[in-house]
């Protein structure tokens, strides 16, 4: 990794530390003292000023470490924390394999597994399910830096050996998420029974799409929400300021320079995964992506457009010869699993199913 890069990371750790607002507060108050200290009119202006800052500061990096408290006694991990590489990862294993292979559940972007919750619970009442907080993630600590696909596939493996999950899984990703659980079928093609891929990420959108700046917008996003939340200062419900902080490196890898550096590692290329069974499920068309299309130039562009995505969204069928595509239902969009969880745990259950006959 380039050597900015390794500085982002190393600021983005630092960050991460929920207890940073505070010796932050207490130098800003000093430098408020010095100020003060230097008795012209302007140095006292100024200081009064800084110091004024540095208490209101304070005052929110206290509380942030207060409602965090709080909503860790008020909402306890409901699974196991494991340890993983000296770090605590959260998953949440329910319902029985009754001979089938256990499903393995990972939400898009960088979201905790509650984020799959109603899949989870649904899909319990007939094979063993499990959720996993990604390290940064739900009730899993933060973790190293910097955050990377191919980690985290490590991580999720060591994850489900360490609780004793049994294998063969399925594992099931959506968005981000999809491309994630491709890298551990790669990887350890022994544990896997099936992959499901939810509209997963095709990088070839990531390196060819038309110039976009959403994927920066977001990772600058990401920061601004962990130092409001180091200081008090975030809208909604309490967070730690590592979640952000963990998104915005991982997601680092989702540009075309970022991309170029971790390609070989990440990248699940044609025949990649054998004849590994690989259900594809995703929209027929592009609702949801109008503004996407809103920035053509012209209607021929935005015709080349739609085409690139619809095309690019097939590319995992290539993955393996065992693969199939599914379309969602009519009217859904890239978040189809929130818009229709029955029919995503319906064609999840119905490989488990496919499974079991096969290997009983």
């Amino acid at each position: 990794m380039r050597r900015d890069g390794r500085v982002t990371d190393s600021l983005l750790a630092l960050l991460s530390r929920d207890w940073l607002g505070v010796p932050v507060t207490v130098l800003v108050v000093a430098v408020g003292g010095v100020l003060l200290g230097v008795g012209s009119a302007w140095a006292v202006v100024l200081g009064g000023l800084v110091t004024a800052a540095g208490v209101l500061l304070a005052v929110g990096a206290v509380r942030h470490l207060v409602l965090v408290a709080r909503e860790a006694r008020a909402n306890p991990p409901p699974g196991r924390l494991v340890d993983v590489g000296g770090h605590r990862m959260h998953l949440l294993a329910e319902g029985e394999a009754a001979g089938g292979p256990t499903v393995v559940w990972v939400p898009g972007g960088h979201a905790p597994g509650a984020d799959f919750r109603e899949l989870h619970t649904m899909l319990s009442a007939r094979a063993r399910s499990v959720l996993v907080d990604r390290l940064g993630t739900g009730w899993s600590d933060v973790g190293p830096f910097p955050r990377t696909t191919a980690g985290e596939a490590e991580e999720l493996v060591a994850a489900l050996q360490g609780a004793g999950e049994r294998p063969p899984f399925v594992f099931v990703g959506h968005s981000f998420g999809g491309l994630l659980v491709a890298n551990v079928a790669r990887r350890r093609p022994e544990l896997v029974a099936g992959l499901v891929l939810l509209d997963p990420t095709p990088l070839e959108v990531i390196a060819f799409a038309p110039p976009s700046r959403q994927l920066a917008g977001m990772r600058r996003g990401f920061v601004r929400a962990a130092v409001r939340q180091l200081f008090g200062a975030h809208r909604g419900p309490e967070g730690r300021a590592g979640q952000g902080c963990a998104a915005a490196s991982v997601f680092a890898e989702l540009s075309a320079p970022g991309l170029a550096r971790v390609g070989w590692d990440t990248v699940v290329y044609d025949g990649d995964l054998g004849d590994l069974p690989l259900v594809l499920v995703i929209p027929r068309d592009l609702i949801g992506g109008e503004a996407v299309l809103a920035g053509a130039r012209d209607a021929v562009e935005a015709e080349r457009i739609r085409r690139f995505y619809l095309r690019s969204r097939t590319r995992y069928l290539a993955a393996s010869t065992a693969s199939r595509l599914v379309h969602t239902p009519a009217g859904t969009g890239h978040d189809f699993p929130h818009e229709a969880p029955g029919f995503v745990v319906d064609v999840v259950a119905g490989l488990v199913q496919e499974l079991r006959v096969v290997s009983p």
